[in-house]
């Protein structure tokens, strides 16, 4: 009995999530398309821009608020990706504080409040030359309407060609006119469509919210756990100190000093600081409806810093044994030395982190794609939302495989970060290694 009714606890807990990662596809096909054009008032035909060649004559590609062809690849990208404001459910959303500086027009401190987001994370008016387009922040070109605040009608996005890349570019329309929108600087040399814009964004994000949060929960926590510690010192550990304890000790005895030696408890901080901030973000990311669902380590920049505080931390750790061996290694010819032997040991100095953070990012970006993507059954077999008997043969198969999935990321979000960890503190344990005497 106890085991079935555990079994109807996950069902309901997988239907709940199955209706929250829709939330995003179900808004691709809202009831009003199924009106007719005539029944439209003069306003609604005054913004419609179904037209791509409308708004004062310029080319402004494909508008955001026509609803085209469900696409569960480009549903599922948009729902794992980075936003300034936290959709809650429908046009309900969590404003975040937007910090953000232009060269020569200075610097503009406000929430997304300021944009009234609405359908898709759209914001119906600018603010000091700045919208939000499906949740993120974007910047007018148009210098005239850099100050103030204007209605924005609607927004397009075109495929264009700048510099010998193809690059989609979103436009707002102002007025009647397409205004062309500058994104935000990403510092990737333009080899995935990015480079410096006009502006930078240093709000607190979606996953900066998450890593807040996180930091917060696991703060509480161990505090709690510390106190409980104290107080029963002697005795056996129970609740909270019970559940936590094992993992440190685990971390401690099997993953610390195994790897790094009698110098463990020196780095000892950081592993289990990695550990268990990865573990937090990883499980928060599981919950399906707010606060969780953010898809922080899935975020290459995030991953990133992670494996760049390993690499730090071994780098500037390491000892003259480990040197030697990595850019001249005794007893062998020179030759070897200089044109295979060197050249390669230094290509692993950097590609180690370079594994970190590609394995953390992978499995976690994977693991949300795919449930996304059973979810996105529903519409599928349901040719959004036209069939109900489709959407009810979708549901009948996403339950069951996203239950599967998210028990299999529940494992995953443990492992991936003992892999972090356990491979951080090889690293280190190869850096500050003694030399043996024979």
């Amino acid at each position: 009995m106890t085991a079935f009714r555990k079994f109807w606890i996950a069902l309901v807990f997988s239907g709940l999530s199955v209706f929250a990662f829709a939330q995003h596809g179900e808004s691709h096909h809202p009831q009003q398309q199924t009106e007719h054009p005539a029944a439209a008032t003069p306003d609604e035909h005054a913004t419609d821009h179904s037209d791509t060649t409308a708004h004062g004559g310029h080319d402004c590609g494909h508008s955001l608020s026509e609803e085209g062809e469900f696409n569960a690849g480009e549903n599922a990208v948009h729902h794992i990706a980075d936003a300034n404001a936290i959709h809650i459910l429908g046009n309900t959303y969590l404003h975040l504080p937007c910090i953000l500086y232009a060269p020569g027009h200075g610097w503009t401190l406000t929430t997304t409040s300021a944009f009234h987001p609405h359908h898709h994370g759209n914001g119906e008016n600018s603010k000091e030359g700045y919208v939000l387009v499906h949740g993120n922040i974007m910047r007018l070109t148009n210098t005239a309407l850099m100050h103030g605040e204007f209605q924005v009608s609607d927004y397009t996005h075109q495929e264009i060609e700048e510099k010998g890349k193809k690059k989609i570019r979103y436009n707002a329309i102002i007025n009647g006119n397409c205004e062309p929108l500058d994104a935000k600087t990403t510092y990737d040399g333009g080899i995935m469509g990015g480079g410096i814009t006009s502006f930078y964004d240093f709000s607190v994000t979606r996953n900066v919210f998450t890593m807040l949060l996180t930091a917060l929960v696991l703060f509480l926590l161990f505090r709690s756990a510390a106190k409980s510690a104290v107080r029963t010192q002697g005795h056996a550990p129970k609740g909270l100190q019970n559940f936590l304890e094992p993992l440190v000790t685990f971390i401690r005895d099997e993953v610390a000093k195994p790897n790094i030696g009698p110098k463990y408890e020196k780095y000892l901080p950081y592993l289990l600081s990695a550990f268990f901030f990865i573990l937090g973000l990883n499980l928060i990311g599981q919950v399906p409806f707010f606060p969780g669902s953010a898809n922080v380590t899935g975020n290459i920049s995030v991953t990133i810093v992670l494996a760049l505080l390993t690499f730090i931390i071994s780098t500037f750790s390491a000892n003259k044994h480990f040197w030697e061996h990595t850019l001249w290694m005794p007893g062998v010819p020179a030759v070897l030395k200089i044109f295979i032997l060197t050249p390669i040991e230094v290509l692993g100095i950097f590609l180690k982190p370079f594994t970190l953070l590609l394995r953390l990012f992978a499995n976690i970006t994977a693991g949300h794609i795919v449930i996304l993507s059973f979810v996105s059954l529903i519409f599928i077999f349901g040719k959004a939302g036209e069939s109900f008997g489709g959407s009810m043969a979708g549901a009948a198969a996403s339950i069951p495989l996203t239950l599967f999935m998210m028990t299999l990321e529940l494992l995953v979000a443990f492992l991936q970060a003992f892999i972090f960890t356990m491979l951080s503190a090889v690293y280190i344990g190869t850096a500050i290694e003694e030399p043996h005497h024979h």
